[in-house]
C-alpha cells in the first residue's frame, strides 16, 4: 500500500525527506535556518520519526495512513467474523451429534464427567472395568440386560464422540478469544458478546451433565418405566445450544455480510416493509418453539404414539389428550399431548413462513432478503416433510436426525433474513 517512491517523486512535500530516501547526504537548511547532515541525523540518539515527523507527512499526502489502517482494520474483522462462523458451525455440528446420540440410545453409557474429558479404555480389562460401571444403572437393569461388550462400545463411543467435540468447541471459541482481545480486534459491544457465549458455552456442557444424571437416578420403578434422561433437561439442553448457535451466526454475519440499506420514499412503503421485519421475526420465534417442542417429542418417545397424518389414529383430536391431572402436565408429559402440540405447531410455522414469502414479492427489501425468504420458504416445506416422513416411518435414525437438521438449517435462513431487514429506513 505504501510505496516509500512516492515520496521521491513528491517535489515539494518533505524535501529533506525526499533526499534522505533518495540516498543524498546533502546538507539542508530547515525552516529555522539551522543547518545539519542527514549523516548526522540517522546516528542521533532521538528517534528518526521524532525528528523528520513522518506522521505529519503522512497526513500531509491525503489518505494514505487512513487507507492502511482501513485495510488493517478490514482484515481484523473478517477474522472474527471467520472465527464466529466456525463456532457456529462447530455448534450445528455438536446439535446433529447429539440428536444421532440420542436416537442410538446412546447418551447413558457414560456413567461419570469429568471437566477436562474421561480417559477412554484401551485394554480388555479397561472395558469390562467401564462396562461394570455401566451395569450398575438403570439403563443396563431394566433395558439393556443382554447387551453385550462389543454393543456397549460403540453406545460408549458415540456418548465419548459427542463430548469430547463439545470440549473442542469450548477450546476452539477460548484461544482465538483471548487472542482477538489482546491484540484489540475486539470491540466494546463484542467483547460483551464473547463473555456471553463463553457462559453459555460452560453452562452447556454442566447441562449436558445434569441432563444425563437424570436419566441415571434410581427413580424408575413402574411397570412401564423405561430408563430416560428428563424431557426438561433435554430441552433446556437443546434451547441453550440453539441460543448459543444463533447468537454465533448474527455475530458472524455482523462480520462478514453486513446487512445492507436500502432506500424507500414512499412512508407507506417503510410501515409495511417494516411489519415484513416483525413478521420475520415471529417467524423467527415459531421455529426456535416448534424445535424445543420437539425436544419434549424426542425426550418422551412422542413420535412412536400416532404414526398417522393428518389425522392421529382415526381422529382429528385424540381422546387421550388430557388424560393426565393436574391437565396443564399434559402439555409437557403426555405423549400423546406432546405429539399433538408438536404437529400443530409444525403446520402453523409453515403457514406463517408461506405467508411471510407471499408478502416478500410484494415488499421493498434489501437484494439479498429476496433470496433468504425464498430460501427460507422451500426450508419449511422440506422440513414439515421430513417430520411426517419420521412419523410414518416409526422414527428410523436417519430420517428423525435429518428432521433434526432440518430445524436448525431452518432457524439459520430465519436468522440470515431478520439480519438483512436490521437496518431498514425508520
Amino acid at each position: 500500500m505504501l510505496s516509500i517512491s512516492r515520496f521521491c517523486r513528491t517535489g515539494n512535500i518533505i524535501p529533506p525527506f525526499k533526499q534522505l530516501v533518495c540516498g543524498s547526504s546533502k546538507s539542508f537548511t530547515s525552516k529555522n535556518g539551522l543547518a545539519g547532515s542527514y549523516r548526522t541525523l540517522l546516528f542521533n540518539r532521538q528517534p528518526l520519526f521524532n525528528n523528520l515527523k513522518i506522521t505529519n507527512a503522512l497526513r500531509s499526502t491525503g489518505t494514505v495512513a487512513i487507507r492502511l489502517s482501513s485495510d488493517v482494520s478490514n482484515k481484523g474483522k473478517k477474522a472474527v467474523g471467520y472465527w464466529l462462523l466456525t463456532c457456529s458451525g462447530m455448534v450445528f455440528v455438536a446439535v446433529v451429534l447429539g440428536g444421532v446420540t440420542r436416537l442410538t440410545e446412546s447418551g447413558l453409557s457414560m456413567v461419570t464427567w469429568k471437566l477436562l474429558g474421561e480417559k477412554m479404555p484401551r485394554t480388555q480389562e479397561e472395558w469390562e472395568e467401564e462396562f461394570r460401571k455401566y451395569q450398575q444403572y438403570p439403563e443396563f437393569k431394566i433395558k439393556n440386560r443382554d447387551i453385550t461388550l462389543s454393543e456397549f462400545k460403540f453406545i460408549w463411543h458415540m456418548e465419548y464422540g459427542h463430548r469430547q467435540w463439545g470440549r473442542a468447541i469450548g477450546a476452539c471459541f477460548l484461544l482465538p478469544a483471548i487472542y482477538f482481545w489482546g491484540k484489540g480486534r475486539l470491540t466494546p459491544g463484542m467483547k460483551k458478546r464473547v463473555l456471553a457465549f463463553g457462559a453459555l458455552i460452560g453452562a452447556q456442557g454442566l447441562m449436558g451433565w445434569y441432563m444425563v444424571k437424570s436419566g441415571l437416578e434410581d427413580r424408575f420403578h413402574g411397570e412401564n418405566d423405561i430408563p430416560r434422561v428428563s424431557q426438561y433437561r433435554l430441552a433446556t439442553h437443546l434451547s441453550l445450544a440453539f441460543v448459543l448457535y444463533t447468537l454465533f451466526l448474527w455475530s458472524a454475519l455482523d462480520h462478514l455480510i453486513p446487512a445492507e440499506t436500502v432506500s424507500i420514499a414512499s412512508k407507506a412503503a417503510i410501515k409495511a416493509s417494516r411489519k415484513f421485519r416483525m413478521l420475520a421475526h415471529t417467524s423467527k420465534a415459531l421455529i426456535f418453539l416448534t424445535a424445543v417442542s420437539g425436544a419434549f417429542v424426542a425426550g418422551l418417545d412422542a413420535g412412536l404414539v400416532y404414526n398417522s397424518f393428518p389425522k392421529m389414529g382415526e381422529k382429528w383430536v385424540p381422546e387421550d389428550i388430557l388424560a393426565l391431572k393436574p391437565q396443564l402436565s399434559n402439555f409437557t408429559e403426555n405423549p400423546t399431548t406432546v405429539q399433538f402440540d408438536h404437529r400443530v405447531l409444525g403446520v402453523t410455522t409453515l403457514g406463517v413462513v408461506t405467508y411471510l414469502w407471499y408478502l416478500s414479492r410484494k415488499r421493498i427489501l434489501p437484494p439479498r432478503a429476496y433470496k433468504a425468504a425464498t430460501v427460507l420458504g422451500c426450508l419449511a416445506y422440506l422440513q414439515v416433510a421430513l417430520g411426517i416422513t419420521t412419523l410414518l416411518t416409526y422414527v428410523p435414525t436417519s430420517i428423525a436426525a435429518s428432521h433434526q437438521t432440518g430445524s436448525l438449517a431452518l432457524l439459520s435462513t430465519a436468522v440470515w433474513l431478520t439480519h438483512e431487514l436490521k437496518k431498514l429506513p425508520k
